[in-house]
This record gives structure tokens, sequence and C-alpha cells, in this order.
């Protein structure tokens, strides 16, 4: 099975332009190809998880991964998929965000010896004058047209600023200048962004002649595949001092069952053969099928031991056993804990809660066990005779542990 072949396998691609060349390039290991990342937080998350593993596969086949960070499109904000627009952030703010997204993607995409590039377009956008915007980019696109994107539609009653409507033509500049600069014949991106995508493919052919040889495909699901970085309690980062390698685990150990075999094809290594073979697995069986998805996202994300320890922890949590170091833990000294906490204030020290209005909710609703045992009123305090060997179990939901330790 070819590379390309594989990718739609696994539900990876779905519009494409020029599908023939594509499949040649890619095939061939000779697309250079980049997938563009907004700088808006200083972790990633497993919404951009797909993107990740779709850049990794393409390298192994032989193809060269740009990484682009938006640092300028990140000042201004993409209105695609939101409501409202995005709050603008300090140039120190995003260097900082692009380092620590530079670090993380290291664990998917090898950038030495010119085998990848991590670009920022800051380096290109910030030097545009506005004359110069206008006349060399924004002569090229229709106002008409660009109202037709759905990105723009969604929000056309509530009205758009100019800075937003600035963010199509600076996408299509990028991939303007890193065909130019880099050799970049292909550019992948979300659903989401099919509008912007092909206003940079355009862009290339009408400032470089039709020859110019530029190609867009988008991912499959991947605006789905952002939401996957949402939970009721916030967002899932491959960063571990934001989201700990057990709750990492966790969440992928807790995917639905119509899901799990679709995240297995997207984004796990392992052959198709063997994820074909779970499609006859029923019941309890998806359950180990969870188990495998977490297992190889962990070992992905944070490596096999980290994996390892959360599976180990899960296991004898949910067996009734002893819970293993990794779940997430707070240490509180005994002199502050003193002869005890109120539920509410146990729950927001170890940052289970956003508020402790969602906190007395989660409590009346019966979504709070300590040691097992239910919680039944806001006022009950967990006393220190409460833990065993100065440790204690707390759970919200079915889903979420924690301990708290006594030091």
């Amino acid at each position: 099975m070819t590379i390309f072949d594989e990718l739609k396998a696994r539900g990876l691609l779905a519009q494409l332009t020029d599908e023939e060349e594509i499949k040649e390039l890619i095939n061939a290991g000779k697309a250079t190809f980049y997938i563009g990342f907004d700088p808006t937080a200083d972790s990633l998350h497993v919404g951009h998880f797909m993107a990740l593993c779709l850049m990794k596969r393409l390298q192994m086949a032989g193809n060269k991964p740009i990484a682009l960070i938006g640092g300028g499109t990140g000042m201004i904000g993409d209105p695609s998929g939101r409501t409202d627009m995005r709050q603008m952030m300090t140039e120190e703010t995003i260097a900082h965000n692009c380092e620590c997204f530079k670090k993380q993607m290291s664990k998917f995409i090898d950038f030495s010896d010119g085998k990848a590039l991590m670009v920022n377009n800051a380096d290109w956008l910030k030097k545009l004058n506005y004359i110069e915007l206008l006349r060399e980019v924004g002569a090229h696109f229709s106002v008409n047209r660009m109202l037709t994107a759905e990105c723009y539609k969604q929000r056309i009653e509530r009205g758009h600023s100019f800075l937003e409507f600035n963010y199509m033509i600076m996408q299509s500049y990028d991939f303007y200048m890193l065909y130019k600069e880099y050799g970049c014949n292909m550019q992948f991106g979300g659903d989401d962004q099919w509008s912007n995508m092909l206003g940079g493919t355009e862009l290339i052919r009408r400032k470089l002649g039709k020859d110019a040889y530029a190609m867009t495909i988008t991912l499959l699901l991947n605006s789905e595949g952002k939401k996957m970085g949402k939970t009721q309690s916030g967002a899932v980062w491959l960063d571990p001092d934001k989201t700990s390698p057990y709750d990492f685990y966790q969440y992928w150990r807790n995917v639905s069952d119509a899901d799990v075999l679709k995240c297995l094809r997207m984004l796990t290594f392992l052959p198709l053969e063997q994820i074909d073979e779970m499609d006859k697995w029923e019941g309890s069986q998806l359950n180990r099928a969870k188990e495998i998805l977490a297992y190889e996202l962990t070992s992905l994300v944070h490596g096999e031991d980290e994996a390892k320890k959360a599976e180990t922890a899960a296991k004898s949590l949910f067996g009734g056993g002893a819970a293993g170091g990794s779940v997430p833990t707070t240490e509180i000294s005994r002199e502050e804990y003193g002869d005890g906490m109120q539920i509410i204030e146990l729950l927001e020290k170890c940052k289970l809660i956003p508020s402790r209005g969602e906190g007395r909710r989660l409590v009346q609703q019966g979504g709070v066990k300590v040691a097992e045992q239910k919680v039944g009123a806001i006022d009950f305090v967990v006393s220190p005779d409460l833990f065993k060997d100065d440790t204690i179990l707390i759970q919200k939901g079915k889903k979420t542990f924690h301990m708290v330790k006594l030091v």
C-alpha cells in the first residue's frame, strides 16, 4: 500500500486539488508541505494531534514537513470556525509560545539535517508595508468571493473587523512565500481552512504563472479533531505540566465506542490490518481497544515509560487496588491541612473545579467521591482520619481521579 493509499484508508484526506499530481509527489517522497499552527497558547493540545501525526507519517515516507508558526497571523486572529474575535497577544507571548511548540513538535518530527523546517510567518509579514500588501497581494482577491467563504459567512450578521478580514490574504501570502523561499509545493489544513488554502494556491499561480506547482489538501474531520482538545474541564494539553500523562491516558481511554476505531486509524501508527481486526470486537473488547489507543498515544507524546505507568495506575484504580504513582497528586503540608478541609476547598486546591460554584453543583449532583464514598453535602469536611498512609483518593464524575497526599 502506498502512503497516499494509506492516508485515504485511514480516513485522513477529504478535498484535494490536482489529485494525481499530489499522489505522485507524496508516494515518491518529493512533497515539501506545510501545516500552520497559531501560537495561541504555550502548549499544543490534542486538537493538533491529527496534524502532527500526518506530518510524521509523510516524513517517514521521505517527504519534507514545514511547521509554520503563525507569529504574524497570531497577532491578528483567525476567524475560521469562530463567532468572536480572538484576543490579541503581545509579541513576547507569541515568541514564548513558539519556542514551546518547537519542543513539543520535536517528539513527532525530525528537524535534524534539514529533514524538516520550522518557520515563523512573522519573518515576512512584519516586513510588509501597507501599500505593498495592497498592491502585491490584495489586488488578487475578490471581496465578493471572500464573503462566500464559510468562515466569514458564519459571522456576517455580527460583522467582521477589518483586522480579521485580512486573515485570508495573510494566510495565502504565507503559502506564496513558502513556495518561493523553500520550494513548498503542498499545503495541508483542516476542512474549515479550505477557502484560505485555495486562496494561497491561486495567489501563487496568478503571481508566478499558471504552471506554478502548488497544491492543497484538507484533512478529513480536522475540525472535529480540534474539538478533541476540549473537555468539560478545559483543554487536554500535550505539556505534561498542564495535563499529566495519566490524565492524558485517561482522556483517550474514555473515548466513545463509536470513535475508538476512527481514532486508532487516524492517530496511531498501528498497522491497518491490526485495526481492521478490531472492527469485529464488541462489548468489553472495545474497552481493550480503548486501552490500546490510550497507551499508543501516551507513548507517542510522553514516552513508553510514562505510558506504562499510566496504564498500570489506571488498571489498579479500576481494579480496586492501590493507586499507582502516575495518578495526578496534590501534596499538602500537615500544617496547612490542619484538622481537615471542606470538600469544596479541597477540590479547588486540587484544581478539579474551575470555581466554587461549579464545585457545589458537582457535589449536589452526587458527582464527587472521597475514599470511594459519595460526598452528600457541600460542607463535608475531609478530615485527616480518612487518609490511609497519608493519602486519599478523590473521584470527580466517573472518569477523573486525583490523589491528595499529606507531607
